[in-house]
């Protein structure tokens, strides 16, 4: 998700047509999500119905649900990338908890530690996503230049957050399609970064922005 905004940017000038296109993607994108996700939430609280002790699982859903909900009521930005990588990165690494084996894996370390590396995640999320506001959704779009709160730190403080929430989830689910499902889903999201990073260059304020904050997600790492 764009994480940036502080701003206000002028909206580009777009034809009636062009703006009558952007309005039908826009709501086929949002009911789509919607859709799907409430297919996940359905089937993932039958499995945790079936073994309550599953809090991973449970939490996995209030993590999705957060993420795409909010998705749903963010304001259309001023500028949008279309790029067919973009398109295909953002809605991969989005969509990829469609994919996740949802019966009880092996659990690697015990469900307890699992709960706290989500509910750390989660937590971070949240005070990210409060610095953003409204200015976050799916696919690369400039939204305005964010500096304050969780992005003081690193340029892209939620995909941290997710991070952080998925590797709980699956060393208390572990197995080769969920290993298989985040490995595919963070190079999704490095991918993603890097395209948002592109868009957002084009910005003097964000290139300023970029030389304060030297890291994307991870301190020293990346």
């Amino acid at each position: 998700m764009i994480d940036s905004k502080s701003i206000p940017l002028a909206r580009d000038p777009l034809p009636p047509l062009l703006r009558l296109r952007d309005a039908a993607l826009e709501a086929c994108l949002r009911g789509s999500t919607a859709f799907l996700l409430g297919m996940f939430a359905v089937a993932a609280i039958k499995q945790w119905m079936a073994d309550p002790t599953r809090v991973t699982l449970l939490l996995m859903v209030v993590a999705e649900c957060l993420t795409l909900g909010l998705s749903l009521v963010v304001r259309a930005p001023a500028r949008r990338d279309w790029n067919p990588v973009a398109v295909l990165c953002s809605l991969a690494g989005t969509y990829y908890f469609l994919a996740f084996q949802l019966a009880p894996g092996t659990r690697v370390v015990p469900e307890a530690i699992g709960v706290g590396l989500q509910i750390a995640g989660l937590g971070w999320q949240i005070f990210a996503k409060a610095s953003l506001r409204y200015s976050f959704g799916i696919l690369p779009a400039n939204r305005g230049i964010v500096s304050r709160g969780a992005y003081r730190f690193v340029r892209h403080p939620i995909y941290l957050g997710y991070f952080v929430t998925d590797i709980g989830f699956l060393l208390a689910n572990f197995g080769v399609q969920n290993l298989l499902v985040f490995a595919g889903q963070f190079l999704l999201q490095g991918i993603r970064i890097i395209r948002e990073e592109k868009l957002l260059s084009d910005d003097p304020a964000y290139r300023s922005y970029k030389g304060k904050v030297r890291s994307r997600v991870i301190p020293r790492v990346f």
